[in-house]
């Protein structure tokens, strides 16, 4: 009985005694994997509002809506879509009235080139367009691509529709050119330009030109302060009495999703 406890106790001390040396030979387990970053959403944008009243030596209110969206912009297809309504009251009088949208799907060719599908529609009252609506397709360049700077010029082929009053739909082929800019002044400011213009194919003197120009600082990670400059030119518009060049300098509370 003494023989096998000694020998259960010396085995005991055997293995305690070879553990701690099996122990240190294992081979160290690496390091957790940092944790990736999350996808970015299926979708993100903006929706903007804007609204001013003067009353006393000027009477004039003014109201506006903006509204982007954009789908996953790693993926080789991304839809955008853009709209923009301004309505402004002067002296008891309609100013201002006009509604501007534009959607678009660009699909990459090449880590540079891309080609697009558009569909543009505006309606101004104050210019005469019931609306014109302006389907195209055409090629992109990416000149700029960094994760600070974007900057895109395109061109394409499509077809005018538009609607005066009183007037006939016209329909015309069109050629379109344009560009978009983008730049990160800092983590929480930007600034953005765009350019679009729309020629009649068959008389380039007719030609509509679009210009816009902004500037964007975060007030939250939701919410900004956006100041927008916009300027629309109509180089034969549908009536002498009506002005070819219109001016907006827009200011917005925008939340971002």
């Amino acid at each position: 009985m003494c023989r096998s406890v000694l020998r259960a106790f010396l085995a005991v001390l055997a293995v305690a005694a070879i553990a701690p040396a099996a122990l240190a030979q294992a081979p160290a387990q690496p390091p957790a994997a940092p944790a990736s970053e999350p996808p970015p959403p299926p979708w993100s944008g903006s929706a903007g509002l804007g609204f001013s009243m003067d009353r006393g030596n000027t009477d004039t209110t003014d109201f506006h809506l903006t509204f982007d969206a954009k789908s996953d912009p790693t993926q080789d297809g991304v839809w955008k879509f853009q709209g923009l309504y301004e309505r402004d009251v002067a002296a008891g009088k309609l100013a201002a009235n006009h509604l501007i949208f534009d959607a678009r799907y660009e699909q990459a060719i090449t880590p540079r080139v891309y080609g697009y599908g558009a569909l543009g529609f505006l309606k101004d009252e104050f210019k005469l367009i019931d609306y014109l609506w302006a389907p195209s397709a055409g090629i992109g360049y990416r000149v700029v691509k960094t994760e600070q700077t974007m900057f895109n010029v395109d061109g394409g082929l499509g077809v005018r529709f538009e609607k005066n009053p009183d007037v006939d739909l016209r329909t015309d082929f069109a050629l379109m050119a344009g560009d978009k800019f983008e730049h990160k002044l800092s983590k929480t400011a930007s600034i953005t330009q765009g350019f679009t213009a729309i020629w009649k194919a068959n008389d380039f003197g007719d030609a509509l030109y679009t210009f816009s120009g902004g500037v964007a600082a975060a007030l939250t990670t939701r919410t900004q302060i956006k100041v927008q400059f916009l300027d629309a030119y109509d180089t034969l518009p549908p009536s002498p009495d009506v002005k070819k060049n219109d001016v907006a300098l827009l200011t917005s509370l925008v939340f971002k999703f």
